[in-house]
Formats: C-alpha cells, sequence, structure tokens
C-alpha cells in the first residue's frame, strides 16, 4: 500500500546537525515545495541555492511490526541525504530521478519517529548537470511528491512489459523475498477494466488488442498478483502501457509501421515564482497545451526526466516523448561519469512502461565526443530497455554516432539561409535516422511585446525548419515551449530566455499559431500583424502572413470582397502560412468598374508602389504606369488618387479588414482586424474544481488583455491585479504587469475543503471573476 507523505513536512533554510534530530527552527511547508519563490524577472541563481532541510515526524503503529516500509522521494534538487531518527540512512545524488530508501529498520512500530533530508540544493559540479555553466535554472527544494510504501515482506519490485508486436506483450515480474512456492498471476485490462489475457507472466497474445497511436492513444494495465503458497495475496502491482511499437529508419520514424513525423516542442518544467515545484494538475496542463492548443505530436524533456504526471498525460493524449539524462555540455570526471550512468539507470527503470517514450537521451546535451562514456551509456540502456532505441543530442556534424539516431541542434537557418542542413552534411551514417532536437531558439529571441514583425518572423522561422525538415529528416523539435528563466550568462538583460513560442505563463506567442495551423483539431486563423497603418513605415504595410489550418483564407476591405489568399504551394508543410501580399484584388474591378487588363496593369503598379513607396518606384514600374495612362488616358492624378485609396489611406477613415478561414466550402473561422480602443480581460483557468488528493492542487490563471475585436492588444503593458478570497492563496504577486498585453498566476488549495474566488483586475477593463470549489479525494495519506 503507498501512502503520501505531502503534508506535514517542516522546513529550514539552514541545515544544522541538530535538524535531524528535533532541534532548530522551520516553517510548516506542503510538497510539492521549492526552497525559495523567486520573482518573475532578475533572478539571481544564488538566491535558490543552499543547504537547507525538511522533516515531518512518521507515526508507525505498533500493528506494521513485521512489514518493510519504504520511503521514495519523486523529486529532491539536488544532493539528498535522508535520516531517519537522526541515523543517516542514504544518499542520492540526482535531482531529476526519483529514489527509495528502505526504512523497516530504522523506524520504530508504536512510536512516534522523525524523517529529515538534508538538501543540497547548489549547483554542485561533482554531478550532472554541473560542472560548467548551465542555460536553465535548477531549482532546489523537495519540488516532487513523497510516499511511504508499506509491503510484505514477500512482495513485487518492478512490472516490465514490452510489445513486440501490435497484439504481443511481453511481461516480465520482479519479486524480493517471495517465499518458496509463491506464485504470480499476471491480467492484462482493457481500458474499461475488462480482463483480456491472464496467465503468468510472459508472453500475452491479445488478438482483439487496440493499438495506441497518437490520434487514439488506447492505454492497457498490466496487474501482476504474488501469491503465497496457500494462495493468500501478499501483494499486488500495476503498470500502464500500450500496445504500439515505435522504430526509426534511415528514411524516418515509423508508430505502429506507419511513418510518423515528429513535430514537436522542448519543454523545462519550470513555472513563473514556484520554479520546479508545480503538482499533478499544472504538469497534465502542460502537455495538454502542447498537444491541443500547439497541435504538437511529439515533446522533448530538455534536459533531464520530468514529472511522472507530465509522461503519464503524454501516455493519455497520444503525445510522443524524446526523454534524456541530466546534462548541459559539460562531462566530469569518472565519479561524475559513474553518476551519469546511474542517472541512465534511474531514467530507464523509473520510465520505460510508458507507450509515450519512445527514444532515450542517453549523452549530455550538446556535448563533445567521448566514446568510452557513451559506449557505457547505450549499453546500460539497451540492456535494460532493449525495445527502444536511443540518441543523443548534440550540436557536431559528423560526430561519432555510438546511438540509434543522429540528434542535432540545427540553428543553421538565419531567416535567409535554407531551414535546415541536408542529412549528407551533418551525419555520416546516412543508414540511421537524422532529427532535428532544437532549432530557432537563441537565433531569434522574441519577447511577446515586440514589434509584429518580429513576431510574426519568429513563427515563420519555426515553419521554415519544418518545412525542410519534412524532407529528410524523422522530425523537428522546436526551441522551445516557453520562455524561461537562466543563469547571468544567457538571456536578455532580465536574465529570461525568450526563445518560447509561449511565454512563462504559456499565454501563445504569434510562434504557437505556427504550431497551431499544422494540426488537424480545431480551426486556427491567426493574422500575423494587427493591420494598422501605424505599424507600418510610412504606411507601408510589407508583407503579411495569416497562420491557418483552413483549405483557403478569403480577404475582405471593409467588407467587400478583394481575393483569396495565396500558398507556397511547393512547402511540404501540412497547411503552409497564407500570404497577404494582394490587398487589392478585385476591387479596382468591383469598385472602379476597370477591365480585367487595365485593373490587372495597375494593380501591378499599385502593389509596386505600396512596397517601395511612391519616390522608390522602380523604372520598369514607373513605365508600366506611364503606359497605362497614356493608354487608357488617366491623368496623374488619377494614380494618385488610387494609390491613396487602395494602398496608403493615409489620414482617411481607418480600414477595417476581415479574413475568413474556409474549410470544406464553409467558414470556420473568421478574423477582423480594425482599431479598437475597448479593451477587455481573457481570462483561462486550468482547472476551477481544486482536489486536495495527494497534496495540494494549483490552478493555472493566464490572462490575455485583448481588443474589441477579440485579438490581442500586445501593446497594452497594463497593472494587473489579482484579489483572492476564500480557501486558498495565490503563488506569486498579487500585482503584475502586462508584457505584451499577458500575465499570469497561480492558485493553489490549503487543505481544507470549500470555495474561493479570484477577481482579476485593470483599470481600462470590467473586471473577471474566476469562482473555485476545493474538494477532497480519498488519496491514501499518512499521518
Amino acid at each position: 500500500m503507498r501512502y503520501s507523505l505531502c503534508d506535514g513536512w517542516e522546513f529550514t533554510p539552514q541545515w544544522s546537525d541538530e535538524f535531524p534530530t528535533g532541534g532548530g527552527e522551520a516553517r510548516a511547508v506542503r510538497l510539492p515545495h521549492t526552497c525559495k519563490e523567486l520573482p518573475l524577472h532578475c533572478i539571481d541563481s544564488e538566491d535558490y541555492q543552499m543547504l537547507c532541510g525538511y522533516r515531518r515526524t512518521l507515526d508507525v503503529p505498533a500493528g506494521l511490526a513485521g512489514k518493510r516500509l519504504f520511503l521514495q522521494l519523486d523529486g529532491a534538487a539536488h544532493i539528498a541525504t535522508v535520516y531517519v531518527n537522526g541515523v543517516e540512512a542514504a544518499t542520492h545524488r540526482c535531482g531529476y530521478t526519483a529514489f527509495r530508501v528502505e526504512v523497516t529498520k530504522l523506524v520504530e512500530p508504536g512510536r512516534s519517529n522523525l524523517l529529515a533530508v538534508k538538501l543540497d540544493t547548489s549547483e554542485n559540479p561533482s554531478i550532472p548537470p554541473f560542472g560548467f555553466v548551465v542555460d536553465y535554472l535548477t531549482y532546489g527544494g523537495l519540488y516532487r511528491e513523497a510516499w511511504l510504501d508499506v509491503r510484505e515482506n514477500g512482495y513485487i519490485t518492478d512490472i516490465y512489459v514490452t510489445t513486440p508486436t501490435l497484439t504481443t506483450a511481453n511481461v516480465k515480474v520482479a519479486t524480493d523475498g517471495a517465499p518458496d512456492g509463491a506464485k504470480l498471476e499476471v491480467s492484462i485490462l482493457d481500458s474499461a477494466g475488462k480482463t483480456v489475457w491472464a496467465g503468468a507472466a510472459g508472453k500475452a497474445n491479445v488478438p482483439d488488442a487496440k493499438p495506441w497511436d497518437t490520434a487514439r492513444p488506447d492505454l492497457y494495465r498490466c496487474e501482476a498478483r504474488l501469491l503465497a503458497p496457500d494462495g493468500m495475496e501478499l501483494d499486488r502491482q500495476e503498470a500502464a502501457f500500450g500496445f504500439r511499437t515505435a522504430q526509426f529508419k534511415a528514411d524516418g520514424f515509423y508508430l505502429n509501421g506507419k511513418k510518423t513525423f515528429l513535430r514537436g516542442l522542448n519543454r523545462h518544467q519550470s513555472y513563473p515564482y514556484i520554479g520546479y515545484a508545480a503538482p499533478e494538475a499544472l504538469q497534465r496542463e502542460d502537455a495538454r497545451i502542447l498537444k491541443e492548443e500547439l497541435g504538437c505530436n511529439a515533446v522533448r524533456t530538455s534536459h533531464y526526466p520530468q514529472s511522472q504526471y507530465f509522461i503519464d498525460e503524454c501516455d493519455r493524449l497520444g503525445l510522443l516523448v524524446f526523454t534524456e539524462i541530466p546534462g548541459w555540455q559539460h562531462i566530469g570526471n569518472g565519479a561524475w561519469k559513474d553518476q551519469a550512468c546511474q542517472n541512465v539507470r534511474e531514467m530507464v527503470l523509473q520510465y520505460r512502461n510508458h507507450p509515450s517514450i519512445i527514444l532515450w537521451g542517453v549523452r549530455i546535451n550538446e556535448s563533445l565526443d567521448d566514446d568510452e562514456f557513451y559506449a557505457r551509456t547505450n549499453a546500460i540502456t539497451h540492456e535494460l530497455d532493449p525495445s527502444r532505441q536511443t540518441s543523443g543530442v548534440r550540436y557536431l556534424e559528423k560526430s561519432s554516432l555510438l546511438e540509434d539516431v543522429y540528434a542535432y541542434n540545427d540553428f543553421s537557418h538565419n531567416g535567409r539561409t535554407p531551414g535546415a542542413k541536408p542529412k549528407k552534411e551533418v551525419t555520416s551514417d546516412m543508414g540511421k535516422a537524422l532529427l532535428i532536437s532544437e532549432c530557432n531558439g537563441h537565433m531569434f529571441p522574441t519577447k511577446p511585446f515586440d514589434t509584429w514583425a518580429r513576431r510574426q518572423e519568429q513563427a515563420l522561422r519555426h515553419l521554415r525548419v519544418q518545412d525542410a525538415a519534412w524532407k529528410e529528416h524523422a522530425g523537428c523539435f522546436g526551441w522551445c515551449m516557453f520562455d524561461y528563466p537562466t543563469h547571468k550568462d544567457f538571456g536578455s538583460g532580465d536574465r529570461i530566455c525568450y526563445h518560447g513560442v509561449m511565454d512563462a505563463f504559456r499565454n501563445p506567442k504569434l510562434a504557437a499559431a505556427a504550431y497551431a495551423s499544422q494540426g488537424e483539431g480545431a480551426p486556427v486563423l491567426t493574422v500575423g500583424s494587427s493591420m494598422d497603418i501605424g505599424d507600418y513605415p510610412a504606411g507601408r504595410m510589407g508583407r503579411v502572413y495569416v497562420f491557418s489550418n483552413a483549405d483557403e483564407v478569403a480577404l475582405y476591405k471593409n467588407g467587400v470582397f478583394v481575393t483569396r489568399l495565396c500558398q507556397n504551394r511547393t512547402s511540404s508543410l501540412p497547411h503552409p502560412p497564407f500570404v497577404v501580399d494582394d490587398t487589392i484584388g478585385e476591387l479596382l474591378e468591383t469598385q472602379e468598374g476597370f477591365p480585367p487588363e487595365k485593373a490587372k496593369l495597375l494593380r501591378e503598379c499599385l502593389l509596386a508602389a505600396g512596397k517601395y513607396g511612391l519616390a522608390g518606384l522602380p523604372v520598369s514600374y514607373k513605365a508600366k504606369m506611364a503606359w497605362c495612362m497614356a493608354r487608357y488616358g488617366m491623368k496623374f492624378q488619377d494614380g494618385v488618387d488610387l494609390y491613396g485609396k487602395y494602398v496608403a489611406n493615409w489620414g482617411g477613415e481607418a480600414t477595417v479588414w476581415r479574413f475568413d478561414g474556409i474549410k470544406d466550402g464553409k467558414t470556420v473561422a473568421s478574423v477582423t482586424c480594425r482599431p479598437s480602443a475597448k479593451l477587455h480581460l481573457e481570462v483561462k483557468v486550468s482547472h476551477t474544481s481544486l482536489t486536495e488528493g495527494a497534496s495540494y492542487d494549483m490552478a493555472a490563471i493566464r490572462v490575455r488583455i485583448l481588443d474589441g475585436n477579440g485579438n490581442p492588444a500586445p501593446y497594452a503593458q497594463l497593472p494587473v491585479s489579482f484579489a483572492l478570497s476564500g480557501n486558498a492563496e495565490l503563488a506569486g504577486p498579487a500585482t503584475v504587469t502586462a508584457e505584451g498585453g499577458m500575465c499570469g498566476a497561480y492558485v493553489r488549495s490549503l487543505g481544507t475543503t470549500g470555495t474561493a474566488a479570484l477577481t482579476v483586475h485593470t483599470e481600462q477593463t470590467e473586471d473577471v471573476t474566476i469562482n473555485f470549489t476545493i474538494k477532497t479525494k480519498g488519496e491514501e495519506k499518512w499521518n
């Protein structure tokens, strides 16, 4: 039986030798916990580096004498030493994998015992990922959940399920302390709980099994029971899995035998204010955002294993995962490498049943070649999980390839160069798959409040790399899902890497629409510019793009049809962006009554004037315009009037532009662009029913300021206040500034049931109030 140990802890930021025996001052905390809440900007990484302590009592009933007790910590950043009743029990030297400590002989049943954890949250160079500078913050704390596992003397230690075919499962079950004559019974159950196979561990044939894939991720459960010779059940454990095959070949990635292009993003596990300490609901919400809002079918967990809840949700939603060991460029000494190999073992053993995981990253991210070291990491992985292939992320071309897939951070695209390097220039082994593991990112950092042109260019760069990758790569993971704080050696002046397609609160930048538009889910229609004349030099619009998964996009000016926008028909993308390169279209014919030949010639000249300006019009267009005036008896002023009416419009009535997305002949989405001074708040909440389970619950609040047309208002840099009442608390400050018209907050439950209300306020909008209910579920907790 597993019990939650997330409540009842005390924390001190300053460890002392008397702390594990009850001495020293401490304050009450709940897990997940960050050792230091931090601001959004200008974080000093020294603030969360400390030698701190956690402790809690553990009342063990006398009736548990003879049972085996295990303490499990899912995430302790970064070097954790566990004490039981003042006695050192174990040390774990990785902040990104879980660890278990048997405490059976250290606790006394029938009395109150004291657990304590000494936690070194510093960037200690003796363990990965440390030893040199790291381009992300490595927040400290007991930032994932804690558990107490109560077992019989004979118990199941592991279940490992592989699916060599779509109807076959190989089941391995490991035990410890099982008595002579004990028996294992194994069952496979479908998503409805119906048993579809039963027998002993080994090969299981399920002829009617439903495959797990990105469109329909059917999950099964393998249940193992350990029975004593007399038939009494000693232990029962289960593991979720899916019937699926995953293979990288020279020409790409195949899921269940079907070639599948991996379109994904890199994800860090950090959040504003709370660092790594995000509970189950927020972990699952990130997976949902990637799949449902960004249209991704894959994610890379850069640069370390991430929450089991996040991976569970990837299993449930059908989101493919490339996960890797902790590290960033630096390779340390022999002891450091030994720890990295231990990290490989823990990663594979703890995550290998997840059907969403398709690739193990067994190199230190962007490190130099070290064949002896990486021969070890590959061998460990293939021994523990022969069912999956390996890779390792590198920035090197034609480096030593010991893994099964060449993963390459391709930052070659600069806006003018090709989207990606040809495969033959990157790897010497053309017989293995090539995967773009990162692109863009630091090559074009983009803030939510940057100009429309820069925000649009960020979106286009992501699509250009994807387009190039479709030709001969297995997939492409853009850098990255959201903006994140970093060390002083990286990032902007506020120590933020503005590399995300979303801001830190998961509000979408324009580049998010580029990803969403490649999916086949809900209609997507996002215009790259607000179409406000004052945003364009000399009123000349330049090239605007529309990101949409519609079949067609129709453009209207002041309610009158202009044209259907064009796409690049040579693109490999499922949905290339539409380009607004003709804002005159049919208007000269429908509004001026010009014949087609005259309208065509004048349209060319006017569009050229819009691009170059009247003064900078190339000689060829000047000649065309002169010929047109002579041919049709037009005066110079006629051309000037047409230019003012259809191109410049400076000083005239503001234009109303409308974009209609059409799919299967029907309008499925529409966007209107026109000046608007009426602002309002869009407040999206991850969930409003907070549930106290193994730990506290937390809701993410995403806020955008929109104009009267429902479009983002990126210049609305307004103060936003959050007023919370009731049985919940706010994580982070009560007043923030909307950056690019966007911000966010987090609401956390307090351990009691009831209600809470959050009011979001600015001086220029109507308030928005979100009501929460707080309930409990029957999670087994230890007193």
